[in-house]
């Protein structure tokens, strides 16, 4: 009767998600266009010609920001700079930036509109409106091959796509800006090179290299700190180490409360106990793993040979002796692979931690997220974070093989 009941409830539960969830309505809520501008600012970065409608002032600016803005006067060669700014997009389509901005668009037309305090006056070729020109009367934006235009009443910007990611090695204001390998390396400058490349004001490579530094940091500490705190109370948990039934009880519900709040739930709490940083997502760490390496060294623990100990006691060992010569080395290659295993994990868990508890790699990639603006550098981000966690596995394992193999080897 349960197998074929099973197959109904599925089908009764899979059904019930394709309602609540709206399956249905999935397609009506993708916005293509926001995806495919997403992606592509993830590979490519956007120069930014913006007028101040209000005053007439042009500046030019990779990604729109301060620190990637081209010296008063000076801009790149696809953008004339005059008292009405001509922006070359290449195919034959350029645009004007004045107190009447112009675009002409091969195929189509030419667009015009002046900004004013009654909105934006805009003009287009006759005909409907195409999908790719979204026009009100406050606001027009067209996004065209490569490029978008938007004007408002108070700014009209010019954003162009270029691949790539723009001033990630130097700044404009870097006298190493534009110069190709050969001539750095045959400058001889080795150490300005390398700290104008650290000190990068856009990328922020030092703050980068230290985020991940906190991010690992935040993992080990709380990885070891747990299976100190594990190690003991793991004895307490075992049945054959602690005979009051009362006292294993309690220590094993320990173990499941550590552990039955998730990592993220501890983060939130602590951040509320002591306050953002990575002393708090380690502690985050080290609660949820105290109960989960607390449950498996008690197991493994239960699980160890009475002889070795009996052989121990036979010399005449002490209680802590019997246990650092008879129970430790048999559960050595349980309590490493586990903690190392963790290791890596936490790794993972602590770029998530870091968002919320404003520490290493996690905080700078939420801040990219949340600016909507520098994809390229949420990308950069993750390349780091999946490498960090490759190499993070790599040594992992590396290191478990070589002290699992060293402690079997030395207990032959």
């Amino acid at each position: 009767m349960f197998t074929l009941a099973a197959p109904a409830v599925i089908l009764a539960y899979l059904t019930y998600v394709f309602i609540a969830f709206d399956v249905a309505g999935l397609a009506d809520r993708v916005s293509l266009s926001n995806m495919q501008t997403l992606v592509s600012d993830t590979y490519s970065y956007k120069v930014h010609v913006t007028r101040d409608n209000r005053d007439g002032a042009t500046s030019v600016a990779i990604e729109g920001e301060r620190k990637g803005e081209y010296p008063e006067g000076t801009a790149p060669d696809w953008v004339t700079l005059s008292d009405t700014t001509r922006v070359d997009l290449a195919n034959g389509a350029f645009i004007t930036l004045g107190d009447t901005t112009t675009f002409d668009i091969p195929g189509y037309g030419t667009v015009t509109a002046t900004p004013g305090r009654s909105g934006v006056n805009a003009t287009f070729p006759p005909g409907d409106i195409p999908e790719w020109i979204n026009a009100s009367k406050n606001r027009v934006a067209i996004t065209a091959d490569g490029a978008r235009l938007t004007i408002t009443r108070n700014r009209t910007e010019v954003f162009r796509y270029f691949y790539g990611w723009e001033l990630f090695f130097f700044t404009l204001d870097s006298p190493f800006h534009g110069k190709s390998v050969t001539e750095l390396l045959s400058s001889g400058q080795y150490g300005a090179i390398w700290s104008d490349f650290w000190s990068n004001k856009m990328w922020r490579h030092a703050d980068v290299a230290w985020a991940l530094f906190e991010t690992v940091l935040m993992a080990f500490l709380g990885t070891f700190g747990a299976a100190m705190i594990a190690l003991p109370l793991g004895f307490l948990a075992a049945k054959n180490f602690t005979p009051l039934g009362s006292l294993r009880f309690a220590a094993r519900r320990v173990f499941d409360f550590l552990r039955g709040v998730d990592g993220l739930i501890w983060t939130i709490v602590l951040s509320r106990a002591f306050g953002p940083g990575p002393l708090t997502g380690s502690l985050a760490i080290m609660l949820t793993d105290t109960g989960t390496f607390g449950k498996i060294f008690s197991e493994a623990l239960e699980n160890v040979d009475d002889k070795q100990i009996e052989g121990i006691a036979s010399t005449g060992a002490k209680p802590m002796q019997r246990y650092r010569f008879g129970v430790i080395p048999q559960i050595t290659p349980v309590l490493l692979s586990q903690v190392l295993y963790y290791l890596e994990s936490n790794t993972r868990s602590a770029t998530i931690i870091g968002a919320i508890t404003g520490g290493g790699i996690g905080l700078l990639l939420t801040q990219a997220i949340i600016t909507q603006k520098d994809w390229e550098e949420v990308s950069y981000y993750i390349i780091l974070i999946i490498l960090m966690v490759m190499a993070m596995d790599s040594f992992s394992g590396w290191l478990r093989r070589r002290l699992i193999q060293g402690t079997g080897e030395g207990t032959h």
